[in-house]
């Protein structure tokens, strides 16, 4: 054995390849074809949430292909695999939708099973939808082998009669049909239009959020998660990441390394300033969580307090993903946030360089406006917001990107479905003022916390912009836009107070001051408590069933088990 391979002998693949007890696992290896150098050389998992369930994770296999060549070619033996993804553009408005946040754990348990079984010493991981992102960074977390994340790419925008269009514009035009805004041939038109080739949704939606958290929080490479799934740079980014993990592998860098306390506290920085997705409040508690970080949505929410929102990015502003790759990439979104003093430049990342020093020779681009510096920002305080309240004692969360009033009071209008909402809206039977309340639709109650876009952009679409608030105990998508505030805490499952209220009770929302009240004496709400009753579900079995006996509540990150804290031994150092 040379040089190169003594770095084996601390590695966990010495346990399925290495002296005469393991003849008879080194003969499947030869079933495959391997060469006895390849067998005793690092085993790296190529992980990828390849299927053919949407565009978001079409383009995967190939790009797995490019990152195999990378771990080769630096000396490394790639064992590619797959895993679930859960696609909520078409998970969305029906049952389906149950499913899609569980997939998150289901993601993270079937890629630390295939690494646990095989022994492998490193992954590089893509993937490119909403729970396939934060679900392939937790196992990596959990394993705490040597990893990079590579983000699968987002979809180039539709063009709609001269107009950019995205999944949201789709959404919306549903409730604009209904209201007969929109004809049978313009829908039609727009859906055969809105979604042009391979990648996730294309705006600053939960995947795009998602993917921007992987480069700040230091699991990308710098750039690798702007370009978009057609540009054929990704392959160059996928190979580079093959390469460079098997200098992670040398060098014993691992992701709790590189996930701290300040990581995550950047992290949810680039959220609040791209105006990102709410959904980031439940995946950073959980990456978090993995690491044994305690970082729950009240520091999410602070972080978000003090960031200057700047990237005018769709659903609140003008511009997609492929917009800002184009002007700089995250990486100058991350530049000015620096050198304002929004993050801490001192972490590591996967290139083995801190923050700062990756950031050292990125320029400002004077000739945009899809980036604004962070000191003459869009707005001075984040694209997104944590709230608390007599409604809320667990908190709840809302974008406020986009919006300009940023208080609402009124009647709450109470659904115990989302169903049943969605069929007032489609009748409108709501009436402006009103503040819609979803409930039962939390991590236990759905059972799976399902996402609300169908809902609140029917509503959009039909002009109830700041005319209507809405709050759930589940969830909004990445894509959602208007006064909306989902993971309210405790549930209505468990008999939080959003589980009281009934019709005509007075809300009162304030995302200037942070706080989701209820006109109700906590002496009312305390009697009311006592007529609650707990509610059956129709999924008494399965995965569905399962996950409601395990999940904690959205103020933790929705977990399912103990966590990093927890841990007696890593995987990595069996």
């Amino acid at each position: 054995m040379d040089a190169k391979t003594n770095i084996k002998q601390r590695l966990p693949s010495r346990h399925v390849t290495e002296g005469p007890a393991r003849a008879p696992h080194r003969s499947y290896f030869y079933a495959m074809g391997l060469t006895t150098e390849q067998i005793h050389q690092p085993f790296v998992g190529v992980a990828s949430c390849w299927n053919e369930a949407a565009p978001c994770n079409i383009a995967l296999m190939r790009q797995a292909q490019a990152v195999k060549k990378g771990v080769a070619s630096a000396g490394g033996t790639p064992r590619e695999f797959c895993t679930i993804t859960v696609t909520d553009g078409i998970a969305m408005g029906h049952d389906g939708m149950r499913s899609s946040l569980p997939s998150r754990e289901c993601i993270a348990d079937s890629v630390e099973l295939t690494v646990r079984g095989h022994a492998y010493d490193a992954l590089v991981g893509l993937a490119g939808c909403d729970k396939s992102l934060p679900g392939m960074m937790m196992a990596m977390i959990r394993l705490n082998v040597p990893s990079i994340f590579i983000y699968g790419g987002s979809i180039l925008p539709g063009n709609f009669r001269g107009q950019q269009v995205t999944v949201q514009d789709m959404f919306e035009a549903v409730g604009k049909h209904s209201v007969g805004a929109m004809s049978d041939e313009d829908l039609d038109e727009i859906e055969r239009v809105a979604c042009p080739s391979a990648g996730a949704c294309g705006a600053q939606f939960t995947a795009n959020t998602m993917a921007t958290v992987s480069e700040a929080i230091g699991l990308a490479l710098p750039y690798s998660a702007g370009a978009p799934a057609p540009y054929e740079i990704r392959d160059a980014f996928c190979m580079t990441a093959g390469e460079k993990v098997m200098d992670l592998i040398a060098e014993n860098i691992r992701p709790r390394d590189i996930v701290t306390r300040k990581a995550l506290e950047n992290a949810a920085a680039v959220v609040a300033a791209s105006g990102g997705s709410t959904n980031a409040a439940l995946h950073l508690p959980a990456i978090a969580h993995e690491a044994g970080i305690k970082f729950d949505l009240f520091d999410v929410a602070e972080i978000f307090k003090k960031t200057p929102y700047v990237a005018d990015l769709k659903p609140g502003g003008r511009y997609v993903a492929k917009d800002m790759f184009e002007v700089g990439g995250i990486p100058l979104l991350m530049k000015t946030l620096l050198d304002n003093g929004f993050l801490h430049g001192d972490c590591l990342t996967v290139t083995g360089r801190t923050i700062a020093e990756n950031l050292k020779s990125v320029k400002w681009n004077p000739h945009q406006d899809v980036v604004h510096p962070a000191d003459k920002p869009i707005t001075v305080t984040g694209g997104v917001v944590g709230l608390k309240g007599n409604l809320a004692p667990e908190g709840a969360i809302v974008k406020v990107a986009g919006m300009s009033n940023l208080r609402f009071t009124g009647p709450a209008r109470c659904f115990d479905r989302e169903e049943d909402a969605f069929e007032a809206v489609q009748k409108r039977t709501y009436r402006e003022g009103e503040v819609i309340v979803i409930r039962y639709e939390g991590p236990k109650g759905g059972p799976g916390m399902r996402e609300m876009l169908q809902t609140t952009a029917a509503l959009t679409g039909q002009g109830m912009g700041g005319k209507i608030a809405l709050i759930t105990d589940g969830r909004f998508s990445g894509a959602t836009r208007g006064f909306c505030i989902g993971h309210v805490g405790p549930e209505a499952a468990i008999g939080g107070p959003i589980g009281l209220l009934e019709d005509g009770d007075i809300i009162e929302i304030d995302a200037v001051a942070g706080t989701l009240n209820v006109k109700l004496s906590d002496d009312e709400l305390a009697q009311r408590k006592t007529k609650w009753r707990s509610r059956a579900t129709n999924h008494t079995s399965g995965a569905l069933w399962k996950y409601a006996q395990q999940v904690g509540p959205a103020i933790g990150g929705a977990v399912t088990h103990p966590g990093g804290a927890h841990e007696k031994q890593c995987y990595a150092d069996i």
